[in-house]
């Protein structure tokens, strides 16, 4: 059985905090359980030490972490409804629904988008990522609604990697966010990384963090929120969230860098992958694909309507 090495160093930002909290930020879709079992079974080691949940890190420390990959049957086939806008040999192209998760991960290997491809397209898929993440080349957050598009075949996977690589594949989001932007369009350029104090965020911060950039248009103000569509130039964890909150204007239902919703119940983030642009990974030919916004989406927007009617 395979299983998936990492290694981590820790800086002054991590120091203090409890190994198992910080293994649970570091590591997507990881519970806090299970990264307790990883410690436990000695599967995680500091310089070189087993040691407990609660020990306390310090700058400079390296972790290695051994993750087993699951045993052969543990991800299963699941008859899941998927909406399908394309599909060839080489590529499938899904509008993930919202409350999703795109893969399975420890504690949580039921329900997810691969189980359902599992059972659509059986061994078509790609292996590249392994037994847990068959055909996956770029995820949507849980809470996020939209495109996505999946490699049946490795060549057409390490072909759409370059192309995310090199920023060939054009992702168009479109989202409700908190507060009346006052330009009609602008350019986020701002790097992220783990958030300092709290590791289970991402932030805009200059330490440890990678290029982020983001192009955003107004489609539609309302007396206190904006309908808006989001170009990613670059594809960083909770990227649009990020940038929308760290210029003062979180994704309107965002439960992690927002505030909850006070006019319906959202359901996390009002954000959906609306277009999706790429050549195609084999015939070159190029591809445009569109997903009408959710019925989540269209009730704000018509909840908002009203209020911008009755002011």
């Amino acid at each position: 059985m395979e299983s998936r090495k990492l290694q981590f160093y820790t800086g002054e930002e991590d120091a203090g905090l409890r190994l198992d909290v910080w293994l649970t930020a570091r590591l997507e879709d990881v519970t806090r359980s299970y990264a307790q079992k990883l410690i436990n079974e000695g599967h995680v080691l500091v310089d070189d030490s087993v040691v407990k949940s609660g020990f306390k890190l310090k700058k400079g420390m390296t972790v290695n972490v051994q993750i087993p990959e699951p045993v052969s049957g543990e991800v299963k086939a699941q008859d899941i409804p998927l909406d399908v806008v394309y599909e060839d040999a080489d590529i499938i192209v899904i509008n993930k629904q919202k409350d999703m998760v795109v893969h399975p991960a420890a504690g949580n290997w039921d329900g997810t988008l691969v189980n359902a491809l599992l059972n659509h397209c059986g061994d078509s898929l790609s292996d590249i990522n392994g037994v847990i993440r068959p055909g996956i080349v770029h995820r949507i957050d849980k809470d996020t609604s939209g495109l996505l598009v999946v490699a049946k075949n490795n060549t057409s996977h390490l072909r759409l990697s370059e192309m995310l690589k090199r920023h060939e594949i054009v992702r168009t989001y479109e989202a409700i966010v908190d507060g009346v932007l006052k330009e009609d369009s602008g350019k986020i350029d701002a790097p992220i990384g783990r958030h300092p104090v709290n590791r289970l965020k991402m932030a805009v911060t200059f330490k440890n963090a990678k290029e982020a950039i983001t192009h955003y248009s107004v489609l539609k103000r309302y007396p206190s929120h904006t309908w808006v569509r989001l170009r990613l130039e670059t594809g960083r964890t909770h990227q649009i969230r990020v940038h929308m909150a760290y210029i003062g204007h979180p994704v309107t239902g965002d439960p992690l860098y927002g505030r909850k919703c006070s006019l319906m119940d959202t359901g996390g983030q009002v954000l959906h992958a609306r277009y999706l642009e790429f050549l195609h990974p084999i015939t070159g030919q190029p591809m445009c694909f569109e997903a009408q916004l959710p019925e989540y989406f269209k009730e704000l927007t018509d909840l908002l309507e009203g209020w911008k009617s009755r002011g």
